[in-house]
């Protein structure tokens, strides 16, 4: 398992207390994403959807790559690096 920091965006920071990071253990992306709902109940119900997985408006991130081009929740993650989660963002 490697220490690494989740980023929490500003519309999820009620459920991290306001925090707009956490360190979690984790191995994948998904490990990580558990272990920050373990931490912070409701994470997981905005993330991901009724079949686990990621919600179509919802982007996580390893290293400024989109995890959905990599190995989606499967993604290594190793100590030290950032996992961010970004809310897709709409507009006309």
């Amino acid at each position: 398992m490697s220490k690494v920091t989740v980023r929490i965006p500003t519309q999820l920071r009620t459920l991290t207390a306001g925090q707009p990071e956490i360190a979690v253990e984790g191995g994948t992306v998904g490990e990580a994403l558990a272990a920050a709902e373990a931490a912070h109940p409701g994470l997981a119900g905005r993330l991901f959807d009724e079949d686990g997985q990621l919600r179509r408006f919802v982007n996580v991130f390893v290293a400024d790559e989109d995890v959905r081009f990599l190995d989606g929740l499967e993604t290594q993650v190793e100590e030290g690096q950032t996992v961010s989660i970004v809310p897709a963002v709409a507009g006309g």
